[in-house]
């Protein structure tokens, strides 16, 4: 490397020459080039070459004398000018169509802040005339003495050794560019939409995998489908059916039939017809979630390169996959790196949540990257009952964007879909081939038998005893916290599991590894046990609930075969009478009330044994359609949120009221039991901010409401020395005085407080 080269710095700490950035950030390019071949862009050629071009340029602005200062660690006179800006002036100079430069100029002038963030700088900063600007400019940059202090022996040297030809006549300040967008911004209405969102989302990409110096972006190879062609198994018909199909599939089949497996086949199947493209295995539960990850990432043989992971609790998930070393900073740079990893372009298989690629159609800050990793690529909607209508509304103008926008192939399986939704998701995906498992898979998927016992489940203790003292592996679900913990303490067995969401992190995931063992005789729960969570028990005794979330309960017994085949059909025990505090978790007491008769129905018939082949029938009979205020609810997004993509959402633009929308719906907040305060701390003071965080517990909005009403939640702040850069940092956090327990989780009616004594060494 010269030493021209040398002297002009992109980054400091460590330094990082401005050359060595372009040249990993083309070595960035050149991967994504590959892993991304179905791009909806009519010239891949020009497209790529625009990108190349925007690297080129991105940072030019960065060889102004006072920026090189700053990075130097001298004083400077920087005053927080933009670099960009000056960037874009270059890309003036160049002799494009203008289309080209176009689009050239708004991805580099925009590849780090929004344009009215931008044009309120310009205002603010520099002197731009009296005929756009009534304030005087007093104290503002003279444009013109500000473009003479950048390294211009650098830039033309540097653009000659690219190949790029230049003109070095003055340099404009870029307000009318950045004026004009901010006011009338590209929307999904304009011919570039689609190739400027794409290369906004492509140039970011590039420039931040290489900042975190990640070059290289993994793909699907043939040998990681290897597993799925083992010479000892035979496909069901369904499977089959999915690896001849080229397009969008609906896969309906039993749970435990082997849905994952046939969409695999069916990616293998569009990936050698279609090329490459990144693939999102979505789902709606963070235990499905991590179950799903590890058992991919093991089929795949994928070493966290292949197969990667997105959600919300992914810190702490993390945490509890490295186990419990002690602190090192080899050890957290590992972590961060395997956590970059997951969230930058480098898996080409993701498990994730919806609400992970919702936060791109939400236009959220920095939403162009996930926008572009969709791009041509393949989703696979596993659980897809699981939603609420609002959700549900949310994922069908995802499909529709996706599908239309960006060239998106879509699997959706389910077992248990009501033929309303299915029509929802048909209406939104287009053309779609739609796969049924056979009746003689169905007639083998013989497991269960409904029985509709009177009164409340906390009323039969006794019967439960009974079982567990018989030897059966016993699951209780009941449909609050409460109510678990209460039936937990009741029952009695060598071996006992209490799982719920009112755990924090770390002792959830350890709950759910030692699910998988085959020591635990009894578990108690609530939803948490509806997700795909690998467990299998003789006997399950509810609380009544809708009927696809029953039948989610029911997936978790008699689930596995022996030789081939499942045990005779085990008892499903479901009470017909509702606890009081019922109706806060499931409101719709008709959908409730059909479902028992639904479940009566099969108990009447063949003495309750389930006839999976016959559960379309019940399904359509308990959801004919959305209820009044669930159509109302879906209607009232899917209109909001369809229009708002539609006329806002826009390359560069951020509106925070997008941000507050989106979190609304989570309706959880964190909070920090008082008992783990001391323990939080000391992980704070020793940076350890992934295990600090697998402390909290999540609870309602509401109930977070009515506790800090009551003084029994207070906020605290907690400081500590950033260790690597040396300096104080606050950490502001919610206390809740309630009684927390390893083995029973937050206990809400109990109160427990810490005094200062307990928590100061």
């Amino acid at each position: 490397m010269t030493a021209k080269f040398q002297e002009v710095l992109a980054k400091s700490e460590p330094p990082v020459p401005l050359k060595q950035h372009i040249e990993e950030c083309i070595r960035v390019h050149e991967s994504l080039r590959k892993a991304f071949g179905r791009l909806p862009v009519n010239d891949p050629d020009r497209f790529w070459e625009l990108i190349r071009l925007g690297i080129i340029f991105h940072d030019l602005g960065k060889s102004h004398s006072e920026f090189q200062k700053m990075l130097s660690g001298k004083h400077a006179n920087w005053y927080h000018q933009r670099h960009e800006l000056f960037s874009v002036s270059l890309v003036e100079q160049l002799d494009l169509p203008e289309e080209d430069k176009l689009l050239l100029k708004l991805i580099v002038v925009g590849h780090h802040k929004d344009f009215h963030f931008l044009f309120d700088h310009i205002q603010h900063s520099y002197k731009t005339g009296k005929d756009m600007f009534s304030f005087g400019d007093d104290g503002k940059l003279d444009w013109d003495e500000e473009t003479q202090k950048l390294n211009h022996q650098f830039i033309r040297s540097f653009l000659k050794e690219y190949n790029v030809l230049f003109n070095t006549s003055s340099l404009d300040l870029p307000i009318q560019l950045v004026k004009n967008y901010a006011r009338n911004p590209v929307n999904t209405t304009s011919n570039i939409f689609r190739d400027l969102l794409l290369a906004a989302g492509a140039l970011k990409q590039c420039d931040h995998s290489a900042s975190a110096d990640i070059f290289k972006v993994n793909v699907l190879e043939e040998k990681h489908f290897k597993f799925l062609y083992d010479t000892k198994w035979v496909p069901y018909f369904h499977q089959k059916r999915a690896s001849e199909i080229n397009g969008n599939i609906v896969l309906t089949a039993p749970t435990g039939s082997g849905k994952t497996e046939a969409s695999l086949i069916w990616l293998h199947k569009q990936i050698k017809e279609n090329g490459q493209g990144r693939t999102f295995y979505i789902l709606p539960f963070t235990a499905s979630i991590n179950a799903m990850f590890e058992r991919l990432d093991e089929k795949m043989q994928g070493n966290n390169e292949i197969v990667g992971v997105i959600h919300g609790k992914l810190s702490e998930y993390i945490e509890s996959r490295f186990g419990e070393e002690t602190y090192s900073w080899q050890n957290e740079k590992l972590k961060h790196e395997l956590k970059d990893s997951f969230r930058a372009l480098v898996t080409p298989l993701k498990v994730a949540t919806p609400f992970q690629l919702l936060k791109s159609i939400f236009g959220l800050k920095g939403f162009e990257k996930g926008i572009f990793e969709m791009s041509g690529g393949y989703f696979i909607f596993d659980e897809i009952h699981a939603y609420d209508p609002e959700v549900f509304a949310q994922i069908k103008v995802l499909i529709e964007f996706a599908t239309h926008f960006l060239n998106v192939k879509v699997c959706i399986m389910t077992a248990t879909l009501p033929t309303f939704l299915k029509k929802e998701f048909s209406d939104a995906m287009g053309e779609y081939t739609e796969i049924s498992a056979d009746a003689e898979l169905y007639q083998s998927f013989i497991r269960h038998r409904i029985i509709v016992a009177d009164g409340l489940l906390s009323a039969h203790i006794e019967d439960i005893q009974k079982r567990l003292h018989a030897g059966h592996k016993v699951l209780v679900v009941s449909n609050t916290v409460k109510q678990a913990q209460a039936i937990y303490n009741s029952l009695d067995a060598s071996e006992k599991v209490l799982l719920h969401s009112a755990f924090n992190g770390v002792d959830r995931n350890k709950k759910e590894s030692y699910l998988k063992s085959d020591e635990v005789k009894l578990l108690v729960g609530t939803q948490a046990i509806e997700v795909s969570l690998d467990i299998d028990y003789d006997v399950i005794f509810t609380e009544p609930a809708p009927f696809d979330a029953l039948l989610q309960r029911f997936g978790r017994v008699n689930r596995h075969r022996v030789n081939g085949k499942f045990r005779a059909p085990c008892d499903c025990i479901v009470f017909s009478e509702r606890n009081e505090l019922d109706k806060y978790i499931y409101k719709n007491e008709e959908v409730i009330a059909r479902t028992l008769d639904a479940l009566r129905t099969i108990q009447s018939k063949n003495s309750g044994i389930v006839s999976e082949n016959e559960l379309q029938f019940y399904i359509d009979q308990v959801y004919p359609n959305w209820s009044e205020k669930e159509k109302e609810d879906f209607d009232r997004v899917y209109t909001h949120l369809s229009e708002d993509v539609r006329t806002n959402l826009a390359p560069f633009i951020y509106y925070p009221h997008r941000e507050e929308e989106f979190e609304k719906q989570f309706n959880m907040i964190k909070v920090l039991p008082a008992i783990l305060q001391k323990e939080y701390q000391d992980f704070l003071v020793a940076n350890q901010f992934i295990k600090a965080e697998s402390l909290k517990v999540s609870i309602s909005t509401q109930r977070f409401a009515s506790l800090i009403s009551q003084d029994g939640i207070h906020r605290d702040i907690s400081a500590f020395n950033f260790l690597r850069k040396d300096v104080i940092k606050e950490q502001p956090y919610y206390i809740i005085d309630r009684k927390y327990d390893k083995e029973l989780g937050l206990l809400f009616s109990v109160e427990e407080h810490v005094s200062d004594t307990n928590i100061i060494d």
